[in-house]
């Protein structure tokens, strides 16, 4: 049965971060040198994972995602995938991942019960993937995409975060591949850390509302019509340009936030239950579960994260997170 927060939203999904590593440092997401890096007996073992994934499903919680950090660095992902599938109750399994290591995998996650992917993708453009990424090569990504799309891990859902002066002037291009290649493209609006921001810039002069994204693409391409996803829809709004087989979805954090939509909890990979992505506020439950406590015991503990769930962030008072960054909450 569904369980609703002090809010009465119903709290049915839970991210759950599989590694604080990753193999890119995206210049919005990770300091140069990256973050530091937990050490490997302070990162939930699988086991432990799949305890909180069955104790989550038992409250009606029935859709997961995996993330990072980057998940498919961490090595036997696909065994975790298998395990997850195998719970009743849990109906929805999907990945985020920035594809690099994704042709390499589509195939094994598939039969492990893998049903979808969203793949993190900034630009078109190698030179500037590069430069976004400090590291990484666009054709690997773009390789991703499609063996997913062989594997059937769809609809796959390409992830772009748009920031001024980065990558803006690429919206165009981006939207046309919802016409040429039938992408399914979500614009996110970039939800700025003060210690990421360019140097000498207001983060907030950084973030581009999803008005003016879809402003650009409609001056180009065309009035964008209402459109819907067949699975996993989010909390993005779904339009389609003219004829195109694709979808354009923009996700709002910043101009117009859905924090009175959300039905999530987050699991990041050394154990703590972050009950809203903008604030620090966080349950332990490795320490718990190291001491043996049982599915029942952990359900009591997610109950607690429901009932203490947040209304909304701050962001737009210019509060952020203050002891992660994204790439260690999984986003």
């Amino acid at each position: 049965m569904t369980r609703f927060d002090a809010y009465h939203r119903p709290i049915n999904y839970l991210r759950i971060s599989v590694t604080d590593r990753c193999n890119l440092r995206c210049i919005y997401c990770m300091p140069p040198e990256g973050v530091p890096s937990r050490a490997h007996d302070e990162i939930l073992r699988y086991e432990e994972i799949e305890i909180i994934a069955r104790a989550a499903a038992g409250l009606g919680i029935h859709k997961v995602r995996l993330t990072g950090g980057e998940p498919l660095a961490r090595l036997g992902i696909a065994d975790l995938v298998r395990a997850l599938a195998r719970i009743p109750g849990i109906d929805d399994l999907s990945m985020t991942t920035n594809g690099v290591l994704l042709a390499r995998y589509a195939d094994e996650l598939v039969a492990a019960g893998l049903q979808r992917v969203n793949v993190s993708l900034d630009t078109l453009r190698p030179a500037r993937f590069a430069a976004i990424t400090r590291r990484g090569r666009l054709a690997d990504v773009l390789l991703g995409i499609e063996a997913a799309r062989r594997a059937g891990l769809e609809p796959i859902k390409i992830n772009t975060v748009v920031i001024r002066g980065i990558n803006d002037d690429e919206v165009i291009d981006l939207a046309r591949k919802t016409m040429d290649d039938g992408w399914n493209l979500r614009f996110i609006e970039w939800m700025p850390e003060r210690t990421l921001a360019l140097e000498g810039v207001d983060w907030c002069e950084q973030t581009v509302a999803a008005s003016e994204v879809r402003a650009q693409i409609e001056a180009a391409l065309g009035t964008l019509e209402p459109a819907k996803l067949s699975a996993g829809a989010g909390p993005a709004r779904y339009y389609r340009l003219p004829g195109a087989k694709g979808t354009i979805g923009f996700i709002t954090p910043i101009s117009e936030h859905f924090c009175g939509e959300c039905n999530r909890l987050r699991l990041t990979a050394d154990g703590q239950l972050r009950l809203c992505l903008l604030s620090d506020q966080e349950i332990d439950l490795r320490t718990p579960l190291r001491q043996g406590a049982s599915v029942e015991q952990i359900s009591a503990l997610l109950l607690e994260a429901i009932a203490r769930k947040p209304q909304r962030h701050h962001l737009d008072e210019r509060q952020d997170v203050e002891k992660r960054t994204m790439a260690q909450i999984g986003g």
